[in-house]
């Protein structure tokens, strides 16, 4: 059985299969804004990060599959000249590590299961880090990836600055943003070492270091572990969107659900939604909409809130809407509605 984790502004949820219809446990943790939610292989043990500059900020833990949950906040500090930290943003398992990023963008680690946070200053050493500005959203660590065979390597994705990316566990960072363009640059400066604004990144499965991105400004492939990124937008409707996810059973298809853009209501283009599917990695795109909304459709789908799930995808929208693929975007079914605005989508294994 498979459980979709939510983050949304007013707390996580957990949406369970019950045969033809979806239970709903929610809000959790303590109803304070929560960003992103994970879970263990064993789908017993989660975490939440999240909080706000009001309710305080902090990366909830639970050892019974989300029953109870505890908050754990000791260690998330920054430098006095930094400002205060608002929020924890993302949160991922890299080996024997959580590591978690936060706004303003800064990178943290637990060696005891979220209990306790130390500053990872590799990150935020950088040379580069006067050159990092904010995006919409404010200045954000929001991606945490890593090569499950070699959890020293390990890549962020920070708005505005970029993919970066470290082999050695986190003690030195580089770039990686080499061929991902900012279109509003002056001529002649599109292509900076740092500054892009990436939404979001993902890594395809049994495809050596290929790597998936959506920016603000296109949708890029890499196949050399974001060293050298190639435009693969040709054929979808529009080069600005926030999530994308990878088949982890097929690292050429891919999925993105393209936005208007970002000056005109960041809403699917001539507001009719679809999810796109490409089959070769980002060579072609076809449109999936059976199941979705055919006109007067307004909703945005955010930058953590798609995920894969074994055919397909499930993904959120800020409207509360939660829906759900299993073949391959054929059909697309509303699974969940009247949710808070969802942050972030995650499957988890049944507990």
């Amino acid at each position: 059985m498979t459980r979709l984790l939510l983050g949304t502004t007013k707390g996580a949820f957990i949406l369970s299969e019950a045969g033809a219809d979806w239970r709903v446990s929610g809000p959790l943790c303590d109803g304070a804004p929560v960003n992103q939610v994970i879970a263990d292989a064993d789908g017993r043990r989660l975490w939440a990060a999240g909080g706000n500059d009001w309710l305080g900020i902090g990366v909830w833990h639970s050892t019974d599959g989300g029953a109870t949950w505890e908050l754990h906040r000791d260690g998330f500090e920054l430098d006095e000249a930094e400002g205060p930290l608002v929020s924890v943003w993302s949160v991922a398992r890299v080996g024997d590590r959580l590591l978690a990023g936060t706004k303003p963008a800064a990178l943290f680690e637990s060696r005891d299961d979220g209990r306790t946070w130390a500053r990872v200053r590799g990150l935020t050493d950088h040379p580069s880090r006067p050159d990092w500005a904010p995006g919409g959203a404010g200045l954000v660590l929001h991606t945490i990836i890593s090569d499950p065979d070699n959890p020293d390597k390990i890549w962020v994705g920070i708005s505005t600055a970029g993919v970066f990316a470290t082999d050695d566990g986190g003690a030195t960072w580089a770039p990686r943003n080499t061929g991902t363009r900012i279109d509003y640059a002056p001529e002649g400066h599109q292509y900076p070492e740092v500054g892009q604004c990436v939404h979001n990144l993902v890594r395809a499965t049994g495809a050596g270091d290929r790597l998936y991105q959506q920016n603000h400004f296109g949708t890029y492939r890499s196949s050399d572990g974001g060293r050298n990124w190639q435009s693969i937008e040709t054929g979808l409707p529009s080069t600005f969107g926030f999530p994308i996810a990878v088949d982890p059973d097929d690292a050429d298809r891919v999925y993105v659900f393209p936005l208007n853009g970002d000056s005109i209501g960041r809403y699917p283009p001539d507001a009719r939604a679809a999810l796109w599917r490409s089959d070769d990695g980002g060579e072609s795109w076809s449109d999936c909409r059976d199941g979705l909304p055919a006109e007067n459709c307004f909703f945005t789908v955010l930058r953590q809130a798609m995920t894969s799930v074994p055919g397909g995808v499930a993904f959120g929208t800020n409207t509360g809407s939660v829906f759900l693929t299993r073949d391959r975007g054929a059909s697309i079914a509303e699974v969940a509605r009247h949710m808070p605005t969802i942050l972030s989508v995650e499957a988890a294994p049944g507990a």
